[in-house]
């Protein structure tokens, strides 16, 4: 009982370090790691900062240096057993003496998938999986979405007035408060990429940056206009120094509005073309550009459109106290219930209420 709540201290202090992540890591997954001694010390910590930049069991192990020897190493994913930008973790594992590894899940890419913990077993160290498994599952769903159904991790936000509408169809209303918009502008700097309807772009004309919040990656921007709605002079084609601008076009109003396709080319979009309005398909492409997690901010067409499809893994729903009295009624509403199959998680930002629900699970 006393080594149990030992480790699950321990998994909790690595899944505490592999937050530090966050929005830095993709397409690699969060980790973090933490090395204790045989007498139960904190010899070594760390997480994965970056792609490209050690694993965290590599950093952990290095702070450890020569306290590492009969240790335990703790850590949220299966120790990789291949060779990327870095090499195998396991090797560096056994090399260090190393005598006992937790892990809280097992990595879903083929390449590791078992191999890691197979690798350390066959060298007499001890593995155990699953502690701290819910949270590190949570924590890294963008990536195991990206690996093992090949598609983005979807997150739909909607934004409800009091009296359940999404806004108005004659002007823009801002309906959240300053505490709300730095959150959301602080989750944009975290997802791969964000995505609005061609309704919402020309009703608000939106930059679709983060802002206020720092951001170390280029922002992908999806613009979801089947028709080629939008125009050249959009204000988000003066931000591509954030990121690209990539356009969902039907292939067949893109021939027939080939001098439109043209001037937004110059202005700096790229095209992906469909034969239908293929959501899955867009997915599809999105992750062949390394898009691992995906938030559909605007506006309710497009909502609905995701929902109808099944394409909601996650749905976030902000309550507001502002009253439209008319307007866009929303796809969600207070009180009309969620889509999600699991609990919801309710969060007060200022005047206003974020409830969270995950509609499917990656397990």
């Amino acid at each position: 009982m006393v080594a149990a709540a030992e480790d699950a201290r321990a998994i909790e202090r690595a899944l505490f370090l592999a937050e530090r992540g966050r929005g830095r890591t993709s397409p690699n997954p969060m980790v973090g790691a933490v090395v204790i001694s045989a007498t139960g010390i904190v010899v070594g910590q760390g997480h994965h900062a970056r792609a490209g930049e050690a694993h965290a069991e590599v950093v952990a192990l290095d702070a450890a240096g020569d306290r590492a020897p009969g240790a335990t190493l703790y850590c949220t994913l299966e120790p990789c057993c291949h060779v990327g930008r870095t090499g195998p973790c396991v090797e560096r594992i056994v090399a260090a003496g190393i005598t006992r590894v937790v892990a809280s899940m097992r990595d879903p890419n083929p390449l590791v998938a078992g191999k890691g913990f197979a690798y350390l077993r066959e060298r007499g160290i001890d593995v155990m999986e699953g502690p701290g498994a819910a949270v590190a599952q949570r924590l890294n769903a963008p990536f195991v979405s990206w690996i093992t159904r090949h598609r983005p991790w979807v997150t739909v936000k909607t934004v409800v007035s009091a009296d359940g509408f999404a806004g108005r169809a004659d002007r823009r209303v801002p309906l959240t408060g300053d505490a709300a918009n730095r959150y959301f502008h602080r989750e944009r700097a975290e997802v791969d990429a964000i995505a609005v309807g061609s309704g919402t772009m020309l009703a608000d004309d939106p930059l679709l940056t983060a802002r206020r919040v720092y951001r170390e990656r280029p922002l992908v921007r999806v613009l979801i206009d089947w028709h080629l709605r939008v125009s050249a002079s959009a204000r988000v084609f003066s931000t591509l120094q954030q990121g690209p601008v990539i356009m969902m076009v039907l292939r067949a109003e893109f021939e027939a509005r080939r001098d439109a396709a043209d001037r937004l080319k110059i202005a700096g979009a790229e095209f992906e073309l469909f034969e239908s309005r293929d959501l899955g398909g867009m997915l599809d492409r999105l992750a062949g550009r390394g898009v691992q997690s995906l938030l559909v901010e605007a506006g309710p067409e497009l909502h609905r459109a995701f929902a109808d499809a099944d394409l909601i893994d996650r749905l976030q729903w902000v309550r507001t106290p502002t009253v439209l009295g008319e307007g866009i009624p929303a796809v969600w509403h207070p009180g009309a219930g969620t889509l999600a199959s699991g609990g919801t998680h309710e969060l007060a930002i200022g005047s206003d209420i974020l409830m969270e629900s995950d509609v499917h699970r990656i397990d």
